[in-house]
């Protein structure tokens, strides 16, 4: 996303330390060479064009399935739970590569393709905001990190949040609350973002017309294609409507809540918060090393299916690289931490980094030790 000078975005007060950043210039460098010498674009392929196919035609055409009045109950209730893995997968792959710029050179066709994020109920301008800047700058830095926020009164994300008594079961809870977050994502946070002053640490002087447009036009076409049509033109009495769109929402939520939280909210990763001159120990890339992991990098399928997000380190120091790329250069990644003894942290399976998740939110609902004082 680019601002403008309308809307450019005041600064807060925290900053990274200017300490040696030898590591991120060296590891620059070699995957700048990669691609170099073996002539390749850092955006999208044949790969990924193949897979925006198959993601936007399986939700489309199954959106489609509901109006040729063939399917009974149970088998529009399974073309719910499809529709909300391939609304997942859109955002994942195609939303969020295109909007940070990863997916072609060409901007105009990443904003066209960034706009999936409003097809699936989101806003890709609102969500530039709160992730491209804000959470890929401030990674898991409480009051900061806007992905630290789903449901802060039930789901303590951080070492420095207050901690509740709720917080005490959210190791079973968290994971239906994910689904219930994207509900409020779709239908309200978007308009609660953008009329606020702030959004994160970011003060917005002024928001662009034309996206405020976007938002109101797509918002519309959105409720219309998910509420209005099938209300109207589909059998179903609202019950069963009920049921179909959050079994939708409530897969989409899960996968979208666990893929992006076993990145940053796991075992063994910091939770640094700044010095009393609002400085982080660290300088930006280090820092991002110390608050990210990988999971599955092994897995073709979990890799496909995120869109790379199971390679968030890779992600993180390089978000405008799109994915299809990401399992050659986190080896090079990999290879340049190990060198600079900077840490590289991985889970080995999918399973390994849902366990380790669970463990970080049951750890973190626990009740915080009391500090005694010597006498």
């Amino acid at each position: 996303m680019e601002f403008t000078a309308e809307n450019k975005p005041t600064t807060p007060n925290l900053k990274f330390a200017h300490s040696s950043n030898e590591f991120y210039s060296e590891v620059k460098n070699r995957v700048h060479q990669y691609f170099q010498k073996n002539n390749l674009s850092t955006h999208a392929d044949y790969r990924m064009v193949i897979k925006s196919v198959v993601l936007l035609g399986t939700f489309i055409g199954t959106y489609l399935l509901f109006f040729t009045g063939w399917m009974n109950g149970w088998q529009a209730l399974i073309a719910c739970f499809v529709l909300g893995i391939s609304s997942a997968g859109i955002g994942f792959s195609v939303a969020h590569d295109a909007i940070h710029g990863a997916y072609s050179s060409n901007s105009k066709l990443n904003y066209a393709l960034g706009l999936t994020m409003n097809l699936i109920g989101g806003n890709k301008y609102v969500w530039s905001i709160t992730h491209n800047i804000i959470h890929h700058t401030y990674t898991n830095i409480h009051g900061y990190d806007e992905d630290l926020e789903v449901f802060p009164a039930a789901i303590r994300m951080s070492t420095n949040q207050e901690r509740k008594p709720i917080h005490r079961i959210q190791h079973f809870t968290a994971f239906i609350l994910y689904g219930f977050a994207v509900i409020f994502w779709v239908l309200f946070k978007d308009f609660k973002k953008i009329s606020q002053e702030s959004i994160g640490p970011y003060k917005i002087k002024k928001h662009p017309r034309t996206e405020l447009l976007v938002l109101f036009l797509t918002k519309a076409i959105y409720y219309t294609y998910i509420f209005v049509l099938p209300l109207v033109f589909l059998h179903y009495t609202w019950w069963q409507f009920l049921i179909g769109y959050l079994s939708i929402y409530l897969t989409a939520g899960m996968i979208l809540g666990i893929v992006f939280q076993m990145a940053h909210v796991v075992q063994d990763l910091d939770f640094p918060m700044p010095k009393n001159n609002g400085v982080i120990d660290n300088n930006w890339a280090i820092h991002q090393m110390h608050t990210t992991a990988n999971f599955a990098m092994d897995s073709f399928i979990v890799n496909w299916f995120v869109g790379g997000l199971n390679f968030q380190v890779e992600h993180h120091l390089f978000p405008k690289v799109c994915h299809v790329h990401y399992p050659v250069i986190s080896k090079i990644v990999q290879q340049t931490a190990k060198e600079y003894k900077v840490p590289y942290h991985y889970n080995r399976t999918f399973a390994d980094a849902i366990r380790s998740h669970y463990r970080m939110l049951k750890e973190l609902g626990r009740p915080v030790p009391k500090t005694v004082t010597a006498v």
